[in-house]
């Protein structure tokens, strides 16, 4: 079956299930030359598709304080959606526009749906490539939700999340589900059982980086328990991704030449190769806070940042090499984090620097490296969200860590920048944390609520 032959399936059923219409077309066998889904391998053709399923987000990289568009003629550039996304307005989208980060994701997830509803029973196949069909349909589908929920739901909050507003969540094709948002902790128990029950059926490792594996689906768990404050259980699946895959990129291998780092197919550290489209994403000027907090010998500034062509300052370019956009997916290093995060959190500071500094030998000219210390657990802790900033700038991470840091005495802090000679100030806990939903998707779904403003 010819992949743009399913796609045209899957671009009929996404338009049909947010404009809530009719679904005849699901009983029609054959429409100029195409055909439902029937053979396993059709189900696997659809996964296959990694324009579609690379894709991840882009808003969280400009939100975040490692951006700042502080060039007058550079914030002219900018379009009204990217710079209302900078300024952290109400809302950012008419009645009109698409908010491209949802519909990427809930595409995503359709076609999951898709699959998840239909390939055991498929035509064709073995039970057991079918169940690992299944699997990676739903460890993908996982990883949508997750993102979703870390850009249009409040923080997780362990205490309130059985209350707060979650996202519409469909594990199902079926074109009249309800869209009304379940609850935030529902959204998560979504997350933690495609992933769990993914887990037999999956390999340990991918033959691509961009299938999902074993180390994927740990990480992912890895991340929905550090969204969800659940420490141990993070630092527990960061462990069980390390034990499977650990390896590092030594930056001082690539200081004289760095056009040869390694491409996303290539890269050891990634785990679930996710990317930003180049095209999508403006190049934007690091903050100058950032910079001056990164600190020039660090070979992470050396090698991914570069003055801007137009005297705006540095931008974030380790895209620059590959030109496959921006990697956003889980990786070596964050899960190294994670768990030094889960050490320090529960206390065993020593355990905690011993990994930070095994990651910060690999970014540092031995002549130019010291080792980190602390005496305490508090201590580690700062420095491992410090050493999160620097390792993991420029791809949105950060977004994800101001939101959930806010329940945290030690990191809740306001933002301020100016645009266009207005100052804009980010309240620690502000709803803003959290991106309104577009009002086109509200006005074809009316049972879609808002997020408080």
């Amino acid at each position: 079956m010819k992949t743009t032959t399913i796609n045209t399936i899957v671009w009929i059923m996404i338009i049909s299930l947010f404009a809530s219409s009719c679904n005849k077309f699901v009983e029609i066998e054959e429409i100029s030359g195409t055909r439902p889904l029937k053979y396993t391998s059709d189900y696997q053709y659809l996964l296959n598709n990694s324009t579609t399923f690379e894709k991840s987000y882009g808003f969280p990289l400009i939100s975040c304080d490692d951006a700042g568009v502080e060039n007058a003629t550079q914030q002219n550039t900018l379009t009204n959606q990217w710079a209302l996304t900078y300024t952290w307005d109400e809302t950012r989208y008419s009645e009109t526009e698409e908010d491209i980060d949802w519909s990427n994701l809930y595409n995503q997830i359709n076609i999951c749906n898709q699959i998840t509803d239909g390939v055991l029973d498929s035509q064709g196949g073995s039970m057991a490539v079918k169940e690992y069909i299944l699997a990676q349909a739903k460890t993908q589908r996982a990883y949508a939700y997750l993102m979703l929920a870390n850009m249009y739901a409040k923080p997780y909050n362990p205490s309130t999340a059985s209350t707060d507003l979650g996202l519409p969540l469909l594990t199902t094709s079926y074109l009249f589900s309800s869209l009304e948002r379940v609850s935030l902790d529902q959204v998560y128990q979504q997350i933690i059982n495609d992933l769990k029950s993914s887990l037999p059926d999956l390999p340990d490792l991918p033959d691509f980086n961009c299938e999902p594996s074993k180390a994927a689906a740990y990480a992912i768990l890895a991340e929905t328990y550090l969204m969800m404050r659940d420490f141990t259980k993070a630092g527990l699946y960061a462990d069980s991704v390390l034990m499977i895959q650990n390896t590092l990129i030594d930056l001082n291998s690539y200081i004289s030449n760095p056009s040869t780092l390694p491409k996303k197919l290539m890269d050891p550290e990634i785990i679930l190769s996710k990317t930003v489209p180049g095209s999508y994403y403006p190049n934007l000027t690091l903050s100058s806070d950032f910079l001056q907090f990164i600190g020039e010998q660090d070979l992470r500034y050396v090698l991914f940042t570069a003055p801007h062509n137009s005297g705006y300052g540095r931008y974030y370019s380790r895209y620059q090499y590959t030109y496959e956009g921006v990697y956003t997916g889980p990786n070596v290093p964050e899960m190294m984090l994670i768990k030094a995060e889960s050490e320090a959190r529960e206390g065993d500071y020593l355990s905690a620097v011993n990994i930070l500094n095994t990651l910060r030998k690999k970014r540092f000219k031995p002549a130019e490296y010291a080792d980190l210390s602390a005496s305490s657990a508090s201590e580690a802790l700062t420095l491992v969200i410090n050493e999160r900033r620097r390792e993991l700038f420029g791809r949105g991470f950060r977004w994800f860590d101001m939101r959930r840091l806010n329940y945290d005495q030690a990191f809740a802090r306001s933002y301020t920048r100016t645009f266009k000679d207005q100052t804009y100030t980010l309240d620690a806990n502000s709803n803003r944390f959290t991106y309104a939903i577009a009002e086109k998707y509200i006005l074809l779904n009316p049972e879609i609520e808002q997020n408080p403003r």
